[in-house]
């Protein structure tokens, strides 16, 4: 017996089934799925072995080689996460409780002194209650390296190391909640993937998101290379205006951001940002693959650390030239990228800087 209303129903799933779907909700699930939740995963590992590094090195279980060692992972760990700083993370001063910078002051060095003095059993907990300053990697940084700091004397070690664990403690926490809130029901990932919700109201939105935030750490990169090779001085160098000069690790860290960047391009799979350009952008693709490849070949020549390159005609000029090339990948996202993805950026994080 015929059956219209079934034969439509059928008709219904089916046609449902081979509807497209939308390629900017794809890809910004993608892009979540693939490669941010990984990266605060690692994020996440960096900072629990970073709890257990300054616990065990300031009971005499592990050396300052082993724990600086430990503190350059969580470092790295953190610089990956630089263009990816969507949600939580971004909210609430969390970004400055793992790092503060530019430090043109050496608040840092003044408010680790003052703290130490003032509070000399510190733990986690009371940490929590103190300036963003003292709180993260900048802070165990001087900690770990800075020539004030004499860790070879005993006395001195046991002066700082209540500081150093409740640094390294108060990262973990905050890192395993920002992972919490991306696996939570509702959270980030889920935004990212199903469309709408509380924070987009559809997947343009979280395109402009990722996007945006690509924007503002390619224009940070520029900025943390920029300063200590003199652009904001008319050429003169300012090495103590890199971040993370103490361990010299400023290039590495602006290596780690920028391979990063290009993960949010390419995607896993090739399930980037990339992939949203059609037919009519393959020019501007093959641009900004080409802007990463000459950014990254001006890194790989590089001979680290900063310091040293600083100090050279031949190093500023290799500097500047990766400068340069950051410069060319930054525009042609802020520009040609968000042009063609119809994507207003308006104002950055480091307007006004």
């Amino acid at each position: 017996m015929f059956r219209p209303k079934l034969l439509l129903t059928s008709l219904a799933i089916a046609l449902g089934a081979c509807a497209p779907q939308d390629p900017q909700a794809v890809t910004s699930a993608a892009i979540a799925k693939q490669v941010i939740l990984p990266t605060y995963s690692r994020w996440v590992k960096a900072d629990k072995q970073l709890a257990a590094s300054a616990l065990a090195y300031c009971s005499g279980k592990e050396d300052l080689a082993k724990a600086r060692a430990d503190f350059h992972v969580a470092q790295k760990a953190w610089a990956e996460l630089q263009p990816l700083m969507v949600g939580p993370i971004a909210e609430g001063n969390r970004a400055w409780q793992v790092q503060f910078w530019p430090d043109k002051k050496d608040l840092v060095g003044r408010q680790v002194q003052q703290l130490v003095k003032s509070k000399p059993d510190i733990d986690a907990e009371g940490l929590a209650k103190s300036s963003v300053v003292v709180q993260g990697l900048s802070a165990y940084e001087y900690i770990l390296f800075d020539s004030k700091v004499d860790l070879a004397n005993a006395e001195e070690k046991a002066r700082y190391c209540p500081l150093l664990e409740a640094i390294a403690q108060h990262q973990q926490k905050l890192a395993e909640e920002i992972l919490a809130n991306w696996n939570n029901k509702d959270g980030m990932l889920d935004q990212l993937s199903a469309f709408p919700n509380a924070r987009y109201a559809d997947s343009h939105e979280a395109i402009s998101d990722l996007l945006r935030v690509q924007v503002t750490a390619l224009d940070t990169l520029k900025k943390k290379l920029g300063a200590p090779i003199g652009r904001q001085s008319k050429g003169t160098p300012q090495p103590f205006q890199a971040d993370s000069w103490r361990s010299d690790a400023s290039l590495s860290n602006i290596g780690a951001s920028l391979a990063s960047s290009e993960n949010i391009w390419n995607g896993v799979d090739q399930k980037g940002l990339r992939a949203l350009l059609g037919s009519g952008d393959k020019e501007l693709a093959q641009r900004i693959d080409a802007a990463y490849a000459d950014a990254r070949r001006q890194y790989e020549a590089l001979k680290p650390p900063l310091s040293d390159l600083l100090k050279t005609p031949e190093g500023l000029k290799q500097l500047n030239a990766f400068y340069d090339s950051l410069d060319v990948v930054h525009r042609l996202h802020q520009l040609d990228l968000a042009r063609v993805l119809n994507v207003q950026l308006g104002f950055n994080a480091n307007d006004g800087d």
